[in-house]
């Protein structure tokens, strides 16, 4: 350690002093620490500290001394245990505020040569010694008996003579009071089994260690309610979610709902007759139909709507008549064809374009029906009905007890909706009508490519009762065949077997409009018009078919039969 000889600041090495003197002598104005002189240079300064201030700068270095020996810094002293110094370190933290105010008041006040010849006397004595320990302690117990107080307990308060018979004092009746046990008492110690902490009495070690374990409980309980909050989070976030995960799935399952309702007619969007007048209105807003027109439709639509019977506007009548002369004189590629019983074809209008398909068939298989003697009995006073009058016959059928599951599955309404009707719906019809038919289901593929090979022989075996020896053109008395499909619905007229023996079946189709079909009433018919016509195997290729096959009248016995029946009404399957 290196002290300033101008202020006494003390560094740690040569280079701090330099910088030391350097900023705060060097740069700034040199002052005297003694007498504030000033205005002069420092070798002036450093001989003036030395000749008018010879004695106060002597006093300040032996007090330096004295302090080092004191706090054992000496490179010769032993060291000391921890205890020790521990013990020390409280002694002169108790007694330093009183020495040090009374040597620094003696220092500054006298400023005699009293202290520096007491200092330079006992400094020559342990030179010519030649015992370097005792002299430091010579010096020490002079210093303590001349400049400082006599050291007192800080614990009870007793005074001794000198510190270290204060050291021994404290160390003796205060060893349970300090932080490490000496290791040459004789008392006995209890160390603690939970953290290793050293007591020296046995009920302060019980009350130790109470606490340890009251803390534990304390923290087990803790534990136990964090868990008991926890599992109680997790139950809870569980149940949102899974409430969450159900609501979406009822939100999912809704939207689907009314997916499939306003897809098959059921999302309470009005009926034929709100559709007609929509339809109507977006054709004068977009300048396709005047005014008067609508009106004139509209009225015609409200007239067959309060009669229930169809306007005709979409029928097309005298094609089966056309197809046989066709395939009498000009089908040179077709080896036989067989027709049903004349038909006229009705096609979708403006009120049901979209669903209306199922209707528009019925209206063609009742056509045939009504132009053949066979079904008078039945079918006597009847005319085409409209939609809306369909939809009313298909309830009066579910209240005479035909197809109540059905009839469910539909809530019991038809007529203000767009509900589609297929197959079982006009089953139910024709069988409240008398008319004896049957459900036939192809409900699965039995050809290659997803074919319906089966469904071709079937509709052959139905018009043909012989197949060799008959004319090439065979008009048949059968009523034509309602097919059904996922979606669609179309109606069979006809089955033609051309010269490679493949078959192919005539449909009519509701959505084909009536100026296609009308192409097959003229004289001479083009072989692009019967495309529309003309089904192969290969343009079947729907995964289920169903049919509605007509086979003649039934009698009131055999209608309330079918009634019973259809309470668990199940289709015929093709295998």
């Amino acid at each position: 350690m290196l002290s300033c000889d101008i202020c006494g600041e003390t560094v740690t090495s040569e280079p701090d002093m330099k910088a030391h003197l350097l900023v705060v002598h060097m740069e700034n104005e040199v002052i005297c620490p003694f007498c504030k002189l000033s205005g002069v240079s420092y070798d002036e300064m450093c001989f003036h500290i030395e000749t008018a201030h010879f004695e106060q700068n002597i006093l300040e270095r032996n007090f330096k001394r004295i302090n080092m020996v004191q706090y054992g810094t000496s490179d010769d002293r032993d060291n000391t245990l921890p205890c020790r110094m521990d013990v020390n370190a409280s002694i002169r933290s108790a007694c330093a505020s009183n020495h040090l105010k009374s040597s620094t008041q003696s220092l500054t006040k006298d400023g005699t040569l009293k202290h520096e010849a007491f200092y330079s006397e006992n400094f020559t004595e342990s030179e010519k010694s030649g015992e370097k320990q005792s002299g430091l302690t010579e010096i020490k117990g002079s210093i303590y008996e001349t400049m400082y107080s006599l050291p007192e307990c800080p614990f009870c308060g007793k005074i001794e003579e000198c510190s270290q018979n204060m050291e021994t004092h404290v160390k003796t009746k205060h060893a349970n009071l300090l932080d490490t046990p000496l290791e040459d008492c004789d008392q006995q110690l209890y160390d603690c089994p939970m953290c290793g902490l050293v007591c020296t009495n046995y009920h302060i070690l019980q009350e130790h260690v109470d606490l340890h374990l009251e803390e534990s409980n304390f923290l087990q309980g803790m534990d136990r309610v964090q868990c008991a909050s926890d599992l109680e989070l997790a139950q809870q976030l569980q149940q949102e979610e899974d409430k969450q995960r159900l609501s979406e799935e009822s939100r999912q399952e809704k939207e689907e709902f009314k997916k499939l309702q306003r897809q098959y007619g059921l999302d309470n969007s009005g009926g034929y007759k709100q559709q007609q007048l929509r339809n109507m209105e977006r054709e004068v807003n977009r300048g396709r139909m005047l005014p008067s027109e609508f009106h004139r439709r509209k009225a015609d639509m409200m007239e067959s709507l309060a009669i229930g019977i169809d306007d005709g506007k979409t029928k097309t009548s005298g094609i089966i008549e056309a197809l046989h002369r066709y395939y009498q004189n000009t089908a040179t590629d077709v080896r036989r064809v067989w027709l049903s019983t004349v038909v006229d074809h009705y096609h979708s209008s403006l009120g049901d374009k979209g669903w209306g398909c199922g209707y528009r068939n019925f209206q063609m298989l009742l056509s045939s029906l009504l132009q053949n003697d066979v079904y008078d009995d039945c079918l006597r006073g009847m005319s085409i009905p409209c939609i809306p009058k369909i939809q009313s016959m298909i309830e009066d059928a579910w209240k005479e007890g035909f197809d109540p599951q059905g009839a469910c599955q539909l809530n019991n309404r038809l007529q203000g909706t767009k509900a589609w009707i297929g197959a079982c719906e006009v089953y139910t019809l024709l069988t409240s009508l008398r008319v004896k038919c049957r459900i036939v289901d192809f409900h699965k593929s039995t050809g290659p490519l997803g074919t319906h090979p089966r469904l071709f022989e079937w509709i052959l075996n139905y018009y043909s009762s012989e197949r060799e020896g008959s004319p090439k053109v065979v008009c048949t008395s059968k009523p034509p065949i309602y097919l059904q499909h996922q979606g669609h619905s179309r109606t069979v007229v006809g089955i033609e077997e051309r010269k490679n023996r493949t078959l192919c079946l005539l449909i009519f189709d509701p959505g084909c409009p009536s100026q296609e079909m009308q192409k097959l009433l003229k004289p001479e018919i083009e072989a692009s018009s019967l495309k529309q016509l003309r089904k192969s195997a290969g343009n079947l290729k729907h995964k289920q078919y169903q049919i509605v096959a007509i086979e003649g009248i039934l009698s009131p016995e055999e209608k309330i039969a079918r009634k019973q029946a259809s309470q668990v009404f199940t289709a015929e399957k093709i295998p």
